[in-house]
C-alpha cells in the first residue's frame, strides 16, 4: 500500500496560558494508505510543525517534509525506516522536521498495524506487553499547600508514584524548594515513589542545582529531572558525580544520537523519550534499545493526549524490568478529547497496553471537532495548507 494523505489537526483551547503544561493545545495527524486510516501525535507548536510540512522548497536540503512522504509503499517496517532516513537528507535545514515527522510516522506504525491486525508493539519485536506503573505527572503548586494538597489526590486516585515540576521550584529560595518537597512527599507518603522536575531552570549552572541533592535526598526522590538545558551534556555529567540522586532526562532530544549523547556524556540514571519530538516510535526502539545495553531505565515522556501515551510506552513495552511510566493525570480537555479512549490504571495501580492492532487508541474526530483551529497558510499566491475536514 502506499501514502494517500497526510492530513493535520491543529486543536486548542480557548485560551492558552504561559504555564508549563504542553496539554493545552495538540497536533493530530491523520494518514491514508491502502485503504486503512491511522493517527499520530507531534509534540511541538502545531502552525509551525504543519508549516514544516508544506513550506516551499529552500533547496535540496531544505524540502517540506511532504516531499519525503507522500505516496511511498507502506508494507512494512522497513519501509517506515527508509522514509524517515530520507527525510534526514531531504530535510536536514528544516529544524522543525524532526517534529512534524513523529506524528507522521506514529500514524505509519498505526496503519501498518491495522492492515496486519497486530499491535505496535508485537512489531517491534516484542512478545508482550509488560505492566507499568504510572507516575501521576503534575506542576508543583503555588505553594506547599497545593502541592500537598495534589500530591494528595493523586493518591487518592489510586497512583503510588508522583512526579512533581516546574512552576516555583527553583525560581526562589532554598527553603522554599525544600517545603515545596517536604509537601510532596507528605502528600504521597512515605513509600510512594517521588520524581521530580526542575524544567532546565538552572541551564549550565551545575552548582545551584547541587544545592539542591541534599533535599532531594532528605525527601527520598528517585530522580531529578531536567536540572540544565536539554543538550547541556557536561553539566549532566558533572551533577550525575555529585550526588546520589539520579538524573534524568532526554526528552529534548530531536534524534537518536542526541539521546545517545545524553547517556554517554551525562550519565543519567533515567532516559526520557518523547516519541513525538524524536521522529516516532522507531527512533525511540533505538534509544530503549540503547539504554538497556548501557544500564540505563528507559522511560517515556508524555504530558499530552492518551494517543501519543499509548505511542510513547511501545518502544519498551516488552522490557519487563523498564517499569515507570511518565501518565498525564490531569491533561487540558482537549487533550483528553482527541482521543477515543483512555488507558486507565488496574486495581494494581498499573497500566497495560492495549491489545488491539496499531496503536490500540484513534483519535475521536467528535471528541476533535471543539477544539478546531481553522488555518490557512499561502505563499507566492498559492494556498499551502487549508485545515482539512474532519469527516
Amino acid at each position: 500500500m502506499k501514502i494517500d494523505a497526510v492530513d493535520f489537526f491543529y486543536l486548542s483551547m480557548p485560551v492558552v496560558t504561559d504555564a508549563g503544561d504542553g496539554s493545552q493545545d495538540a497536533l493530530v495527524v491523520r494518514l491514508s494508505a491502502g485503504g486503512h486510516i491511522g493517527w499520530g501525535e507531534c509534540e511541538a507548536s502545531p502552525l509551525v510543525s504543519i508549516a514544516a510540512y508544506v513550506c516551499p522548497m529552500s533547496h535540496g536540503a531544505c524540502r517540506p517534509v511532504a516531499d519525503s512522504v507522500l505516496g511511498r509503499s507502506l508494507a512494512s517496517p522497513a519501509d517506515i525506516a527508509l522514509i524517515a532516513a530520507d527525510l534526514e537528507l531531504n530535510s536536514m535545514d528544516l529544524l522543525q522536521a524532526a517534529h512534524t515527522f513523529s506524528g507522521i510516522e506514529m500514524a505509519m506504525w498505526d496503519v501498518l498495524g491495522r492492515a496486519r491486525g497486530e499491535p505496535v508493539w508485537r512489531m517491534l519485536g516484542y512478545k508482550r506487553a509488560y505492566p507499568k506503573t504510572p507516575y501521576a505527572s503534575m506542576l508543583f503548586g503555588d505553594n506547599p499547600t497545593d502541592t500537598l494538597a495534589a500530591a494528595r489526590g493523586a493518591v487518592a486516585a489510586g497512583f503510588r508514584a508522583i512526579k512533581c515540576g516546574w512552576g516555583p521550584f527553583g525560581r526562589s529560595t532554598l527553603a522554599a524548594d525544600a517545603d515545596q518537597l517536604h509537601a510532596a512527599r507528605e502528600g504521597l507518603g512515605p513509600d510512594g515513589i517521588l520524581l521530580v522536575d526542575a524544567g532546565q531552570i538552572w541551564r549550565d549552572d551545575v552548582e545551584a542545582a547541587a544545592l539542591r541533592l541534599p533535599m532531594l535526598a532528605e525527601v527520598k526522590a528517585t530522580w531529578l529531572e531536567e536540572p540544565f538545558l536539554a543538550h547541556a551534556y557536561e553539566e549532566y555529567g558533572a551533577l550525575s558525580k555529585r550526588g546520589s540522586i539520579a538524573l534524568a532526562g532526554g526528552e529534548g532530544a530531536h534524534n537518536v544520537f542526541m539521546a545517545r549523547h545524553l547517556i554517554d556524556y551525562g550519565h543519567p540514571g533515567f532516559i526520557q523519550i518523547d516519541c513525538g519530538r524524536i521522529g516516532g516510535i522507531g527512533p525511540a526502539k533505538q534509544v530503549a534499545d540503547y539504554a538497556v545495553a548501557k544500564g540505563v531505565n528507559y522511560v517515556n515522556h508524555t504530558f499530552t493526549s492518551h494517543l501519543a501515551l499509548s505511542a510513547s510506552i511501545q518502544p519498551f513495552a516488552g522490557l519487563a524490568d523498564h517499569k515507570i511510566c511518565e501518565y498525564p493525570i490531569s491533561p487540558k480537555s482537549v487533550a483528553v478529547d482527541l482521543a477515543d479512549s483512555q488507558i486507565l490504571p488496574d486495581a494494581n495501580g498499573e497500566i497495560v497496553l492495549p491489545y488491539g492492532p496499531g496503536l490500540g487508541i484513534a483519535a475521536s474526530p467528535e471528541g476533535m471537532r471543539p477544539y478546531l483551529v481553522d488555518v490557512e497558510i499561502r505563499a507566492k499566491g498559492r494556498t499551502l495548507y487549508t485545515t482539512p475536514s474532519l469527516n
